[in-house]
């Protein structure tokens, strides 16, 4: 009886299940690299997206309260607008503040405040910021204002003032007058850049006061003399003039 003769059945080598494995792990590295680069991609963009708009808001907070200054020379005391250039650069002045205004709500009727704008050190090392604090005129600061400010902006490297000086007719550096209110301001911002270590971007803005420091004649009446009513808000023509 003959036998029959098996078929031979061609297989795959351990050779070839090896390198169809490390081909297979090959492609799977490429594409998770390039989806790891495409998320990369997206944070940072992301992350650029977010900063450059808080820049633009921190600079548009700072300009809605320029525009809404407020100055009595009869209560210097209380109205002084003072600027500090520096590696701790500060802006603090007096404004009537729309409801709008960011956290008018903790104040409730209180519209006119302090503001007050100051680079400080931020709870990442190395880190600076910029924060806003705010408190009621004839009110002292308020422990959670002070202790947890508002952060406008993250990342800050700089922020510089400028002056408009009339009598010189160019910018002035120094603002010694903190019993008036300058007539033009120029605010500069410069943030550290997510996407270079070695370039910055700068925001600056020049804002023109539309007041100035009401006269002590118009807040107290001399002696035989009707008192004078208060002006509007706005643009104030000299004494004598109306």
């Amino acid at each position: 009886m003959k036998s029959r003769r098996q078929p031979f059945v061609h297989g795959f080598t351990l050779v070839e299940i090896l390198m169809a494995m490390a081909i297979f792990g090959l492609v799977l590295a490429a594409i998770y690299a390039t989806w790891t680069l495409i998320l990369k991609s997206k944070m940072i963009g992301e992350a650029a997206t977010a900063q450059i708009q808080r820049e633009r808001i921190s600079v548009r907070v700072i300009e809605e309260a320029l525009m809404s200054t407020r100055s009595f020379a009869a209560d210097l005391e209380h109205y002084a607008f003072v600027a500090e250039n520096g590696e701790n650069a500060s802006l603090s002045f007096v404004a009537r503040l729309p409801k709008s205004f960011p956290r008018s709500g903790r104040f409730g009727d209180f519209d006119v405040r302090r503001v007050t704008f100051s680079v400080e050190s931020g709870r990442n090392y190395g880190e600076r910021e910029l924060v806003m604090r705010q408190q009621p005129i004839l009110m002292d600061l308020d422990e959670d204002e002070e202790n947890y400010p508002l952060v406008l902006a993250k990342g800050v490297k700089e922020m510089t003032f400028q002056f408009w000086d009339t009598r010189l007719s160019e910018w002035a550096d120094e603002w010694t007058q903190t019993n008036q209110l300058p007539k033009l301001i120029k605010v500069s911002l410069r943030f550290g850049n997510l996407m270079s270590s070695q370039t910055q971007d700068e925001v600056t803005r020049m804002v023109a006061l539309p007041s100035i420091t009401v006269p002590a004649i118009w807040q107290v009446p001399t002696p035989g003399r009707a008192p004078i009513a208060a002006p509007p808000p706005g643009p104030l023509p000299p004494p004598g003039t109306r």
